[in-house]
């Protein structure tokens, strides 16, 4: 755990510690926090590119002291040529996950950046944003070591995703060998292409030289992603949903996304009325608050537009009483649902005025579509491949729709005056990372790396992952794990420390003053205090 004064510049907590410090970095310059996390993005899109890109989507929620939290919208929707004709024209009775059918979707992050900056706009003289790319554009030039996951994760898909057009040049070593874990993995084209958004804006993603580069090169690819689609898209400011806790009031982020769900689970919780961490009620009374909010996520949750009911009637007290009690304290639900897989990086970052920013970038899959326009070097997302072509079903293929989305930026304002980002990747693991970090930290009072390190588990499938166990690191006591098993949850363990349980961080500012920050064993990430 890192500590610091809000009296000085502030806090970051990321997956890899080069974005933590290049987040640090532009607090130390005098940045605010929407400044510091736009930084750590554009570095993280460097030094972890089998997790998230510029070419994926984004989300923000961000808290200002004495103002409501607002939440950015950085999603993409489906190409105007994506329907579920051309794919079934082609042969296709699914959407491909990988290649240039695989990205459908406009990449929304980028103009996510733009829209935060506009909120921070009103608090002080911005730094320039050659300044906020500065770190970015030097990783991507002059190279950064590998990571043991980047080349355990190329290594296990690199069947899917070698003869993507464009991947081996980006990402494979010479001769189409993968990267070893600490060789320098140098970005030449995704520094240009960061060096010409510092020099022509953000803007030039969607509507420049740089969006025609974009759109000639996934045309030629064989995407069905155009210029028009990148040139009519905006990321837009919304309100994230939020319930009332005994301990505060916790947001998360309304529907594309699953966030609905990750407010059910801690609601669901509290009225279990589970007194103390780590025993049998709390791991499953999260793990059954997880399935009654599955249920609805799964059957409902996709672009808003396209939505028949409102996710926010979800959190009302009358509707939270009832699937409490349907809650059996003794015994397990029945499970398997579909699952939702994914792959992202969250971070959090607080400044010196108070101000916390929860922030969740994704390209979906690992490595997204695989895609990468010659000369440069930004991987497209596959998000899009989330989708069916079954006109029924609520995520339903139509152009300009967006598609469900597992990213969930989460953040809580409690009574004891704290302002806490919390966060985790992992596909449907976000959800019950954030509850399991949420319910150690707050609820029972464990220290926030104590919260973060103490084992995980979960429940369906992450990234990588099949099965729809409940799935448990292998470091819980034996009578726990004996105990679920008893009570009928179908338990699997795995490795201790493993990266299937996501990659969850922390930043909380005090009302006393001091900013408080904590990041994962499990990844690469760092919090730094500056």
């Amino acid at each position: 755990m890192i500590y610091t004064r809000r009296s000085l510049h502030g806090m970051v907590s990321a997956p890899h510690h080069m974005a933590a410090e290049a987040g640090a970095d532009v607090l130390r310059a005098g940045g605010n926090a929407v400044e510091a996390m736009v930084a750590a993005a554009a570095a993280i899109a460097v030094v972890y590119p089998h997790m998230n890109a510029i070419g994926g989507d984004g989300f923000w929620i961000i808290a200002e002291p004495g103002k409501d939290p607002v939440a950015i919208d950085a999603a993409g929707p489906a190409a105007a040529e994506a329907t579920p004709d051309f794919y079934k024209g082609q042969g296709h009775a699914a959407i491909p996950a990988r290649g240039p059918l695989a990205a459908l979707t406009v990449p929304g992050t980028v103009d996510g950046w733009r829209a935060a900056l506009d909120v921070a706009a009103p608090w002080g003289p911005a730094l320039p944003l050659p300044r906020l790319l500065e770190g970015a554009i030097r990783h991507a030039r002059e190279g950064v070591p590998v990571t043991a996951g980047q080349e355990a994760l190329t290594t296990e898909k690199l069947d899917q995703l070698k003869d993507a057009p464009g991947f081996a040049d980006s990402f494979l070593a010479e001769g189409g060998a993968v990267p070893a874990e600490g060789s320098l993995l140098r970005q030449p084209g995704l520094a240009a292409t960061l060096e010409r958004l510092a020099e022509a804006g953000l803007e030039d993603f969607y509507r420049g030289d740089l969006a025609r580069t974009l759109a000639a090169g996934l045309g030629a690819a064989g995407s069905p992603l155009a210029l028009a689609d990148l040139e009519g898209y905006r990321a837009f400011r919304t309100d994230p949903l939020s319930v009332d806790l005994s301990v505060g009031r916790a947001y998360n982020f309304p529907p594309p996304t699953q966030g609905v769900s990750a407010l059910m689970i801690l609601a669901l919780f509290e009225r279990l009325e589970v007194r103390e961490a780590e025993g049998f009620a709390h791991v499953h009374g999260l793990v059954e608050a997880t399935k009654q909010a599955f249920l609805l996520r799964n059957a409902h949750v996709t672009d808003p537009a396209h939505m028949d009911r409102d996710a926010a009637d979800w959190l009302a007290a009358d509707f939270l009483d009832a699937r409490a009690a349907a809650i059996d304290p003794a015994r397990a639900a029945p499970w398997p649902q579909p699952a939702k897989p994914g792959d992202t990086i969250w971070m959090g970052a607080a400044d010196g005025e108070g101000r916390v920013v929860s922030f969740i970038q994704s390209t979906f899959w690992e490595f997204g579509s695989g895609v990468v326009p010659a000369g440069t070097g930004v991987v497209f997302q596959n998000r899009g491949a989330s989708f069916t072509l079954d006109p029924a079903h609520a995520n339903a293929l139509a152009p300009g729709k967006r598609p469900f989305h597992t990213l969930i930026p989460a953040l809580a304002r409690l009574k004891d005056g704290r302002t806490l980002a919390y966060g985790n990747m992992g596909g449907e693991g976000q959800p019950q990372s954030q509850a399991a970090v949420f319910t150690r930290h707050v609820l029972f009072g464990q220290p926030m790396q104590e919260a973060i390190t103490a084992p995980r588990w979960l429940l369906g499938k992450t990234w990588g992952e099949e099965t729809t166990s409940l799935k448990l690191e292998s470091r819980f006591e034996p009578a726990l794990i004996d105990a679920l098993k008893a009570a009928g949850h179908e338990v699997e363990l795995v490795a201790p420390f493993t990266s299937m349980m996501g990659h969850a961080g922390a930043v909380a500012a005090r009302a006393d003053g001091v900013l408080e920050g904590a990041n994962d064993p499990r990844s690469d990430g760092a919090a730094v205090g500056v």
